[in-house]
This record gives C-alpha cells, sequence and structure tokens, in this order.
C-alpha cells in the first residue's frame, strides 16, 4: 500500500527509488548512465527541493527544472 508523502524524507525516497529506477531501466537507463552525465549529489537535492516547493510551498527551490 502507497502511503501519503508528510515530509522531506518521504520525497528524498520517492526521489531516490525514482531515480534508481530509471537508471536500472533496460530502454531509458542508458540517457541518465552514458548519454548525459548527470551530478547525482548535486540533481538528487535539487529534485528534492524541486518537488518539496510543489508539495508544500517550502521555498526551498527558486529556478526553471529544464535549464541546467
Amino acid at each position: 500500500m502507497n502511503k501519503d508523502i508528510k515530509n522531506r524524507a518521504d520525497i528524498e525516497l520517492l526521489v531516490e527509488n525514482f531515480y534508481i529506477k530509471v537508471k536500472s531501466d533496460k530502454l531509458i537507463g542508458h540517457f541518465f548512465t552514458e548519454v548525459v552525465q548527470i551530478n547525482w549529489e548535486k540533481h538528487l537535492p535539487l529534485m528534492t527541493n524541486f518537488f518539496e516547493n510543489i508539495i508544500f510551498f517550502s521555498g526551498n527551490y527558486n529556478g526553471n527544472p529544464k535549464k541546467k
């Protein structure tokens, strides 16, 4: 059973698990592991901030997620 997102820790878990699945996907995984060089230490907190701001209006993200 899925649970509601209640805090930042829940968002971190969701983002981390999403990218674990994406990177290991047979169809699109190579884009995230070979084609695009992603700095995961920077990207994961940025995406967590983005979704935390959308869900909880935290103000932790200011920018455009489509721009590098």
